[in-house]
């Protein structure tokens, strides 16, 4: 699920360095990161615990801030929200909300006022594609954020898994194609005489690991939840 695991980005300024997604709870793997240098502010992509599960443990080490959209999440700071600039000198880092993967999900778009690049946690990974997290995700949110990434333009993908991707904007444009594949078979699938969610994957996501069967579930009731709400 987590491809390779998961990425932790450090990006390293003048008031000290910029965590993104510190990951799980692995203790030597936080220590590497706080042993890179002063902290000034950890990022979260989003709650799940494979990026945010060692946000308090990483505080109790390095006493930075945390920030997030989910104001739970939040350590000696404000919730982030959509188009707000955080402030670290050298770089200019940019608050996407894009709720799909989850609802709290984020990007962050950043430049140093010559390359860009934007981090999307899990709503854009390295290699394959993501989950919708029905009920939390929502199939409807997922697509409108894929349209915003896609109209970026041609800014480096610095995924929460996996290898970095040249074009968000292609990306984005690759997600949207097969997201729309992916309905399309849903549609079959019903139009077939599945009736349940666990029988649309059976037929939809034969070519896939079983292992994987029950993320994609998840995937269809959102498909499904998508669908219902389409006008007829």
């Amino acid at each position: 699920m987590t491809l390779d695991g998961t990425n932790t980005y450090v990006l390293a300024t003048a008031a000290g360095n910029v965590v993104v997604d510190p990951g799980p709870l692995l203790d030597k793997h936080l220590e590497s990161v706080a042993a890179l240098g002063d902290v000034a502010v950890v990022l979260l992509t989003h709650g799940h615990l494979d990026h945010a599960e060692s946000s308090g443990r990483f505080h109790e080490i390095t006493g930075a801030p945390t920030l997030a959209s989910d104001p739970a999440l939040c350590i000696d700071g404000d919730p982030l929200v959509d188009g707000l600039v955080v402030g670290v000198p050298g770089l200019e880092i940019t608050v996407l909300h894009t709720p799909g993967h989850t609802s709290d999900s984020v990007c962050f778009a950043v430049t140093d006022g010559t390359d860009r690049a934007v981090l999307t946690g899990d709503t854009i990974l390295g290699r394959g594609t993501t989950v919708v997290a029905h009920p939390d995700g929502a199939l409807g949110e997922y697509l409108d954020s894929l349209r915003r990434l896609r109209a970026l333009g041609g800014m480096l993908v610095l995924p929460g898994h996996g290898p970095l991707r040249p074009d968000v904007s292609v990306a984005a444009a690759d997600y949207l194609t097969h997201r729309e594949e992916r309905l399309a078979q849903v549609k079959a699938a019903l139009a077939a005489g599945a009736t349940t969610p666990a029988e649309v994957v059976e037929i939809v996501y034969a070519d896939v690991d079983r292992a994987l069967w029950p993320a994609a579930e998840s995937s269809v009731r959102a498909q499904l939840d998508y669908l219902s709400r389409l006008p007829r």
